[in-house]
């Protein structure tokens, strides 16, 4: 196996993403930190943290990636009924705490959504940097959630849950046309998986993936991130 670099907690360096391992798919890179510094980097280079409690801090940029380009989202007429029938509030930033712990918090298989990378996202939000989707019934109980981390054009997603059938897929769908209407170019969504990809995600080489985001996360958002929504129909075609 080829020796990954270790990386130096002083230097905020990583090393290129094309040299990530073929096997595992995508790791580059062992040590570093959580700091905000440290991990907006690392999303900026189309990098981003993935690892267990009985681990070091292991770094990833697989390849292909998978990605959503915001006007692609697939709905399913399911999908589209259940949208219309307009039962959910999704707001944003309502919740952030309440999303990244339901996220670790609800998957049986375990986690890598450790307490170190909760406190780390949750600092990124405190700091403007990472964002929440919530999904809430007319009870205003939270249902549902997406969050992620917004650099420039570019919304990293990281994780969603759902308490209620299909309200992950109902808040997916509300970033993405939210995303649409704010000019982003892409949602990154990391690892495929046949959820995401029944939503209208791809897989993209990673070479491509990295000339997007390394346009997109220099450009200015120009909108403010916090908002909720009343309730209302997101089927629109």
């Amino acid at each position: 196996m080829t020796a990954l670099p270790w990386l130096d907690t002083t230097s905020h360096w990583f090393p290129d993403p094309e040299t990530a391992l073929d096997d595992p798919e995508g790791l580059l890179a062992i040590g570093g930190d959580l700091h905000p510094d440290w991990i907006l980097r690392a999303y900026s280079d189309g990098i981003f943290p993935w690892f267990s409690d009985d681990q070091p801090i292991l770094w990833w940029s697989p390849n292909p990636r998978c990605v959503l380009f915001p006007p692609r989202v697939h709905i399913s007429r399911s999908l589209r009924r259940k949208l219309n029938q307009c039962r959910l509030r999704i707001s944003v930033d309502c919740a952030f705490r309440e999303v990244i712990h339901a996220c670790g918090a609800l998957r049986a298989e375990g986690t890598w959504i450790t307490q170190d990378m909760e406190r780390a996202y949750c600092h990124l939000h405190d700091l403007g940097h990472a964002h929440s989707f919530e999904a809430w019934t007319q009870e205003g109980q939270l249902v549902g959630g997406l969050y992620g981390v917004a650099i420039g054009k570019t919304f990293f997603g990281e994780s969603m849950f759902s308490l209620e059938r299909d309200a992950s897929k109902v808040v997916f769908v509300h970033v993405a046309r939210q995303l649409e209407r704010w000019g982003y170019r892409l949602m990154d969504c990391q690892v495929e998986n046949t959820h995401l990809l029944s939503l209208g995600a791809e897989r993209i080489p990673r070479s491509d993936f990295l000339s997007i985001i390394r346009e997109s996360v220099h450009c200015q958002p120009g909108h403010e991130w916090r908002m909720d929504w009343h309730w209302g129909a997101e089927a629109d075609p």
